[in-house]
């Protein structure tokens, strides 16, 4: 990957061309063959003169990898993807199992762990309960 002037000269001759053939051509590659856009960009930037703040230490403030957004969308294939920074923030480990509880009035979705014996006798108890309940009413 090319950085300060030799990049800024390599850039400007290949300024003819679309942005990924210039970052491709300064070696903005991945390993995976992907274009590293943002890498480019940066280089680029810097390359001008301009300092940016360090994403370590120094109180840049910048951040270490993606952060967790609390969102996600249902996939065109109907699946619904929990990643790894939740189930990390959570303490999960695979191949534990849920009961998945549907709150259709919420549009919620609780997990509750079938390992925990305990804890499923009592929300199974706490349901029936609410049921009853309901029932009476």
């Amino acid at each position: 990957m090319l950085v300060g002037q030799e990049l800024l000269d390599k850039a400007r001759a290949l300024s003819n061309r679309r942005e990924d053939e210039i970052a491709r051509g300064c070696g903005y590659v991945g390993p995976s063959g992907r274009v590293l856009k943002k890498s480019f960009y940066k280089a680029l930037v810097e390359a001008k003169g301009y300092v940016l703040p360090s994403a370590s230490g120094g109180g840049g403030g910048g951040t270490r990898g993606r952060q967790a957004e609390f969102r996600t969308r249902v996939h065109g294939n109907g699946n619904l993807l929990i990643g790894h920074a939740y189930t990390r923030r959570l303490g999960l480990e695979p191949g534990q199992e849920f009961k998945i509880e549907l709150h259709k009035e919420s549009g919620s979705i609780s997990l509750l762990p079938l390992g925990d014996d305990k804890a499923l006798d009592q929300e199974t108890a706490a349901s029936a309960e609410a049921d009853a309940a309901a029932s009476i009413d």
